[in-house]
């Protein structure tokens, strides 16, 4: 080969690599998604015994405590969110230290809009004996508010109402049922 054809095929194998090295997108985001599916969790976490704490007058306070056996971290995707496939119990702690506790077999938090969607067999059971029963119910972490449309059951010392669509501040204090009705417990 002489002199001059070596010298074409070196300009034309450097033409060909700066226009491959100039035509590469390089996305970080994209980059650190490489061997992560969007549709796989970026994270798992088992026997979780989450605290959450407030700094208030020199001493540390409990705000809630969160338990789960798994919770699978979803912050990957393009609208967050956290579930927990197999079931939470949630202790809640208002300012005078009295609990309230939330159950339930499946729940989800996103993170975006501070929602939480509680499934199968939801009981919010509160320190006055209140107790909220329920197959699904949200929680607005923001406004501190829960809300259902689904059937419900509501159990209080002065009785039980039965109903569909159920929508409470967090304490049960001011609450509105949409509609009553359903079947009704009779104690002989």
């Amino acid at each position: 080969m002489t002199k001059q054809n070596l010298h074409i095929i070196k300009n034309l194998v450097t033409a060909i690599v700066v226009t491959l090295f100039f035509s590469c997108n390089n996305d970080f985001n994209e980059v650190q998604k490489v061997g992560v599916l969007q549709n796989q969790p970026i994270g798992e976490a088992e026997n979780i015994d989450l605290k959450y704490t407030e700094y208030k007058d020199d001493t540390v306070q409990v705000l809630a405590n969160l338990l789960s056996p798994k919770m699978l971290d979803y912050s990957n995707r393009d609208f967050a969110f956290s579930e927990f496939p197999n079931g939470v119990v949630l202790k809640v702690y208002d300012e005078d230290n009295n609990l309230t506790t939330i159950t339930s077999g499946y729940a989800i938090y996103y993170t975006e809009t501070g929602i939480i969607d509680l499934r199968d067999d939801v009981v919010i059971a509160t320190h006055t004996k209140d107790t909220l029963f329920t197959d699904q119910l949200f929680y607005n972490d923001k406004l501190e508010w829960v809300f259902t449309n689904e059937r419900f059951i509501f159990k209080r010392l002065t009785g039980t109402t039965h109903g569909f669509g159920f929508d409470s501040d967090k304490t049960f204090k001011k609450y509105e049922i949409l509609e009553m009705g359903g079947d009704i417990e009779l104690n002989n």
